[in-house]
């Protein structure tokens, strides 16, 4: 987004340039999730654009400091929702950026990397994330979004209005998220009622972010990850062959990292490997980074972040752990793994 405004960054994707510029996130906004429901979301399916991947894991923490750095996941170190903290025994919630014990944890110790914010904040541009006010000053925002100047709205009227607001600045670079199509779909499963009307709202604030845009601008309608509707769900917690030999269990249902016992590594492996036969990809740390799941290049930094064992189911199957986790096993929708439905986000554009 900074090379389309002209400040000389490497240009990936191609981008026209323009003079103030809108990214709407949606937070759960699959492409294949919406192409499957073009009537509710008209104003979208109009649009053009492409389909690009979110990288892995499909979850939010993740995406949004890719997005929010530029970066692949081996780079910025955010590789899963819940990690180990090498050398503690703790698990760390990136999303809720809780530790247990009143232990915390650093935003720019944990994601050191200068921000497309601070990029864009250097060379003269003032950043703008328009969001719920419960987010402002949170780890993961700060973690993210260093160097945007917060703008906290509640309603989708609230939200308009203030990306009306800072879009008048020249250049200018907003970002406004929606998170609670995610929810419905986490709750009740993408393509029921709630995640529908949920849809529809969507659809109606691209379109009046639309409507507002002075000249020269761009908008750009894209998400962090699509979602899965579980059909089965296993409780790696009450299943005996899950649990020998493992220290501590992260990552989230569709994405988990396994950290294990000193001398349980094989053992480990092959009991994941198969009770979860004809389900799901189980490799070893060293696997799933030369294969490049985090991207081409793992910093040593963040090798301990990652599970010996890493286990992504690429059926509709959700990994639970009932007691860790208890809100996620009783979800519907899951996210995380590398389906085409989990990792194929749209980039829409609007442009006047």
């Amino acid at each position: 987004m900074l090379a389309a405004l002209g400040l000389g960054e490497a240009n990936e994707l191609a981008l026209p340039p323009a003079d103030r510029i809108c990214v709407f996130l949606v937070d759960g906004l699959g492409a294949e999730l919406l192409r499957a429901h073009p009537e509710t979301a008209p104003f979208l399916s109009s649009l053009p654009g492409r389909t690009l991947t979110a990288g892995f894991p499909a979850t939010t923490v993740t995406s949004l400091c890719s997005l929010g750095t530029g970066l692949q996941p081996g780079e910025h170190g955010m590789v899963g929702l819940m990690l180990a903290v090498p050398g503690t025994g703790h698990l760390f919630n990136c999303l809720r950026w809780t530790l247990p014990d009143g232990l915390i944890m650093d935003p720019e110790e944990w994601q050191p990397a200068t921000t497309v914010y601070q990029r864009a904040a250097k060379a003269g541009i003032e950043p703008v994330y328009v969001a719920p006010g419960e987010f402002e000053g949170t780890g993961l925002t700060r973690a993210v979004y260093r160097g945007v100047r917060y703008a906290p709205a509640e309603t989708v009227d609230d939200r308009v209005a203030r990306v009306h607001e800072a879009m008048r600045a020249r250049p200018a670079h907003v970002t406004v998220y929606y998170g609670d199509l995610d929810a419905a779909g986490h709750m009740k499963g993408w393509g029921s009622e709630e995640w529908l009307r949920q849809l529809a709202i969507v659809d109606d604030m691209a379109r009046r972010l639309a409507e507002g845009l002075p000249p020269g601008s761009a908008l750009y309608v894209t998400a962090d990850h699509g979602m899965v509707n579980a059909t089965e769900k296993v409780d790696a917690e009450g299943v005996p062959a899950l649990t020998e030999g493992v220290a501590l269990l992260g990552g989230e249902a569709r994405a988990r990292h396994v950290y294990v016992r000193p001398g349980a590594g094989k053992q480990v492996l092959e009991a994941w490997r198969e009770t979860f036969r004809d389900k799901a990809w189980v490799v070893s740390r060293e696997e799933a980074v030369e294969s490049g799941w985090f991207g081409p290049r793992v910093l040593d930094d963040w090798l301990g972040r990652i599970g010996d064992v890493v286990a992504v189911p690429y059926t509709d199957l959700a990994i639970t752990a009932p007691t860790t986790h208890r809100i996620e096993a009783l979800f519907t929708g899951y996210h995380g793994s590398m389906t085409t439905v989990e990792q194929h986000v749209p980039l829409l554009e609007v442009r006047t």
